[in-house]
């Protein structure tokens, strides 16, 4: 199939130069290219979405509260902790 495709300038001379270096035509290397990326984005489409499993962390110690988490890490790891 023959089409009209235009490129950013970056990739074009990225195509010409990997063209150049494997000594493959301008067009087996788009192609390959291409293909190599549909096919990485279907890899990555299929992935399972990461989950993480709450667990208590019992109670909290007498005067600590999780409404400020830099100030309860302040009060349990001491001013220095940055």
């Amino acid at each position: 199939m023959r089409t009209t495709l235009t490129l950013d300038d970056d990739v074009a001379a990225k195509l010409k130069a990997e063209s150049r270096r494997a000594g493959l035509p301008f067009r087996e290397v788009v192609n390959e290219t291409l293909r190599r990326g549909l096919a990485v984005r279907r890899i990555a489409g299929t992935r399972q979405a990461f989950t993480v499993a709450a667990r208590d962390l019992g109670r909290l110690k007498p005067g600590l509260s999780l409404d400020n988490v830099a100030e309860l890490i302040e009060q349990v790891e001491g001013a220095l902790h940055r």
